[in-house]
């Protein structure tokens, strides 16, 4: 089956969608404006080499006309490795021509929402490797641990502002404990307008958001995070970029959209995971004793 390109056509399907496309993702993506973003340069290779710096270091007192002596600051390095993700679908003219929605339109929100999950869960993914964990893995993630999180940053330095992102099970004990309790400042001081999606207020100090990128493993249990803007990077080389190519012989267009992108943990040390899995439940059968039964245990 032979592929042929029709200009006219192509270009007119190409604008649309990147415009929904890029403007769904900026609006339905948490992560990258939540950790440290780094520019790729034109000629970088697959992995960019991004410097990291210590912890701060105190000013010392000094005698007046007395020099300064020379304070190293030391430095290391993250590689991040860039990598490809991307989706495609095909179009018929059929579709195209004759659908009662907006076909492009909806294409370019499709694209929009699988690129910002991509690039969410590539971040979420590392909440896992953070140094400290708070509590053992737990049925119900509480206040208290959200405040616990807090302290244990801030007894170690770590710069702020911090972030919590959770599972919306995650963190619907947390919701449901303070109801009407949220102190919800200006979105302004949370990001900017395009990170409020997922926004559910600020406890502790920590900006409170939920995703579903913060996936389940298959006994339902979580890795969630709060952490400092420092403690993850992210480097997109190219956000969206769609192609297409017309397929003469079956009367449609396939279309792709592609992303080139790379996160890396910073500093294992500026975050702190706290996880939630089912709770095993013993529930007491002493009315079924007469059946053999004394207890069971399951999980819910």
């Amino acid at each position: 089956m032979a592929n042929e390109s029709d200009t006219t056509s192509l270009n007119d399907l190409i604008s649309p969608i990147v415009q929904e496309a890029m403007f769904v993702a900026s609006e339905t993506s948490i992560m990258p404006g939540l950790v440290k973003n780094f520019t790729v340069p034109a000629n970088a290779g697959k992995v960019l080499q991004v410097p990291i710096y210590g912890t701060q270091t105190i000013a010392a007192d000094t005698a007046e006309s007395t020099d300064l002596s020379n304070t190293e600051v030391s430095t290391s390095k993250a590689d991040i490795t860039l990598v490809e993700a991307g989706i495609m679908t095909t179009l018929t003219d059929m579709a195209r021509n004759h659908s009662v929605s907006n076909v492009v339109a909806d294409l370019g929100k499709l694209f929009g929402e699988a690129i910002s999950k991509r690039h969410d869960r590539a971040l979420t993914g590392l909440f896992s490797s953070f140094s400290t964990s708070i509590g053992a893995a737990q049925d119900e993630i509480e206040v208290k641990d959200l405040f616990e999180a807090y302290a244990t940053l801030k007894a170690n330095a770590v710069p702020g502002p911090y972030f919590g992102v959770f599972n919306p099970k995650a963190i619907y004990n947390v919701k449901k404990t303070l109801t009407n309790t949220f102190v919800n400042p200006n979105p302004a001081n949370v990001v900017n307008q395009a990170m409020t999606e997922g926004f559910i207020g600020r406890i502790a100090g920590i900006d409170i958001f939920e995703s579903s990128n913060v996936v389940e493993d298959s006994a339902t249990a979580s890795v969630n995070a709060v952490f400092s803007r420092d403690a993850l990077g992210v480097a997109v080389a190219q956000n969206i970029n769609i192609e297409t190519q017309r397929d003469a012989s079956l009367r449609a267009e396939e279309i792709v959209a592609s992303t080139r992108y790379g996160v890396s943990v910073l500093h294992n040390s500026y975050g702190v995971n706290i996880r939630r899995q089912p709770n095993q439940l013993i529930i007491d059968l002493t009315s079924l004793i007469g059946k053999g039964l004394r207890a069971l245990s399951f999980f819910v």
